[in-house]
């Protein structure tokens, strides 16, 4: 009996999770366009359901149990659920870097709440996405809420969709030429490439994870400079 009873409960807890994930899913979709443009003046109309999915992750924390790409797809969302509730807390505004808290920045505000513990954004990215998962298409699947990111996607992340939707994300901001300007012997790219280029070279060269997604084959030795990065926020 006590088995079935927990199993009972993880079933409960998993419909539970699917659900919140499906509410913060059509928050996406109806004020966020296919080109990443968030409408946060519609989106600060509908905090009640934002909350709803906050509440969720306040309560719920990945385990050892759920597998990789569940984890994956859980704590990108936590990253988006929170940036977009720090925007919406500080809206309206120019650009997420005029968000401060007692000399912080908003990556570094401890104020995203997971399970028992509360975290910055900057740790989510950085110390459990970026170390945990080794996978350099995390950068297109979090997003910093400015016109240079890679865009943010319209749908939430699952355990079935995170691995297409991250590929898929990362074809497009690659081949965006007002994100990446590329061409056989020289390319300027987003600083997402340089900030990171450690994520992104585990396998090869900058180059070669470029040419993985590229439209255009770019040569092993074509000059590289990076773009500069517009923090305006990614609102209409």
């Amino acid at each position: 009996m006590k088995k079935i009873g927990l199993l009972f409960v993880a079933i409960l807890i998993a419909s539970q999770g699917s659900a919140q994930t499906s509410i913060f899913n059509e928050l996406l979709q109806k004020n966020v366009t296919k080109e990443g443009i968030v409408d946060y003046y519609s989106l600060k109309k509908e905090t009640s359901k934002l909350d709803s999915y906050i509440s969720y992750l306040e309560k719920n924390s990945p385990d050892n149990s759920w597998s990789e790409n569940k984890q994956k797809a859980f704590w990108i969302n936590t990253y988006n659920a929170y940036t977009i509730k720090i925007i919406l807390e500080n809206y309206p505004l120019k650009s997420i870097t005029d968000i401060n808290q007692k000399g912080k920045t908003a990556w570094k505000i401890p104020f995203a709440k997971v399970g028992e513990e509360t975290y910055t954004l900057d740790y989510i990215e950085h110390e459990i996405l970026r170390k945990k998962f080794f996978d350099p298409k995390i950068h297109v699947g979090v997003n910093c809420a400015a016109i240079s990111c890679p865009k943010i996607s319209n749908i939430a992340f699952t355990e079935e969709n995170v691995v297409p939707e991250l590929k898929r994300l990362m074809n497009e901001f690659i081949n965006d030429s007002s994100k990446n300007k590329i061409s056989k012997e020289k390319i300027e790219i987003s600083s997402v490439f340089d900030w990171f280029k450690d994520d992104f070279n585990k396998k090869g060269s900058v180059i070669d994870f470029l040419n993985t997604y590229s439209e255009t084959k770019i040569s092993p030795n074509a000059k590289i400079s990076y773009l500069k990065y517009d923090w305006t926020l990614n609102g209409k």
